[in-house]
């Protein structure tokens, strides 16, 4: 069987709790068993926006550093989109992959996104055709997440829905404490590790990391710091 890693992201915090990341384990699983792949290592990014260049994804990076180093030069992903939502910074990705002679598989295609001019120009106008489309989704997603936020601060004076974690009265000692240690110098990663140590949990009775801390902390911003 041929190596591989795998690599997830979620760019929401909503679907790091929820079956995003789930979702894509499955799929990419699914598709090592019946292609003759063994996946000797996962690699995620929780919480991380599909715009942000490959070197502000320590999940990306890591995987990366190990395939230069290891010898797997082949990595499993659920959609595109997974890699990157935007053009540009999935091109440079896919270059650095490309200058190791490694795969990037999406699942969904059952292809290979990394191609040349020479090899299939076909298939790199249809992969270039596809990450347009995404950041196009991106950005029209944005703009609604933005008026409805816009909406809903008419119409109550709060940016977020009933949802928003620090909205229950057992959640709000929760924000109240993370803003205190804030306030404090603490970094994100060390208020995460402090809320740990003293017991407090997420909404899905989950352990804090680093970027849920963030998400919590960016919802308290008045709505024009969007």
């Amino acid at each position: 069987m041929t190596k591989a890693f795998s690599y997830l992201r979620v760019s929401g915090m909503s679907q790091v709790e929820g079956d995003g990341l789930q979702r894509q384990r499955e799929k990419v699983e699914a598709f090592a068993v019946n292609h003759g792949y063994e996946i000797v290592q996962e690699f995620s990014d929780e919480g991380v926006s599909g715009t942000k260049d490959h070197l502000d994804r320590p999940g990306l990076s890591a995987l990366m550093l190990a395939m230069a180093g290891n010898g797997v030069r082949v990595m499993l992903i659920e959609r595109a989109d997974r890699l990157a939502r935007n053009l540009m910074v999935g091109e440079i990705a896919l270059e650095e992959f490309r200058k190791i002679e490694a795969k990037v598989i999406s699942v969904d295609l059952g292809a290979d996104l990394i191609v040349s001019d020479e090899d299939d120009p076909t298939k790199k106008l249809f992969r270039q055709f596809l990450g347009a489309i995404a950041e196009w989704e991106k950005t029209v997603l944005v703009h609604k997440l933005r008026l409805a936020r816009m909406r809903i601060k008419q119409q109550n004076g709060k940016c977020e829905g009933i949802t928003a974690f620090g909205s229950k009265d057992e959640e709000k000692p929760i924000v109240s404490r993370m803003l205190e240690l804030k306030s404090k110098g603490y970094t994100t990663s060390m208020i995460a590790a402090k809320l740990n140590e003293e017991g407090a949990k997420t909404r899905m009775n989950a352990q804090w990391h680093r970027t849920s801390v963030i998400r919590v902390i960016e919802r308290q911003k008045p709505c024009g710091d969007l």
